[in-house]
């Protein structure tokens, strides 16, 4: 069976660098701007990766939601934190977040079996 967060990270890298060999000037800034805007500052990386990751779920983006489940174990978050702010975001969301707490839960599982 292949690993769930080996297979997302190989085909977002890969999509990414297709798109950013496009050399649209938009999407380079845009990239540039998700990446500065989750680095260290007023707010800790772990606690912009949890916000993060409420917005994904609010917004029901699963592809979003594994980019910030994973940035968010890097940024040392553990499973009670991350429980909480999906809580918060089912919360705020509605039930129609379910589905994808469902699904990060899963992915959860497997980025720590990874």
């Amino acid at each position: 069976m292949p690993n769930k967060v080996e297979e997302f990270n190989a085909y977002r890298a890969k999509m990414n660098d297709k798109l950013l060999a496009e050399n649209n000037k938009l999407i380079k800034r845009i990239f540039n701007l998700d990446t500065n805007a989750f680095m260290e500052g007023a707010l800790d990386v772990k606690t912009k990766e949890l916000l993060g990751l409420v917005a994904s779920a609010v917004l029901r983006c699963d592809d979003c939601v594994k980019y910030h489940l994973e940035s968010c174990k890097k940024a040392g978050a553990n499973k009670e934190e991350v429980m909480e702010t999906l809580g918060i975001a089912t919360l705020v969301g509605g039930t129609i977040v379910i589905p994808h707490l469902r699904r990060a839960y899963e992915y959860w599982e497997d980025l720590e079996e990874s």
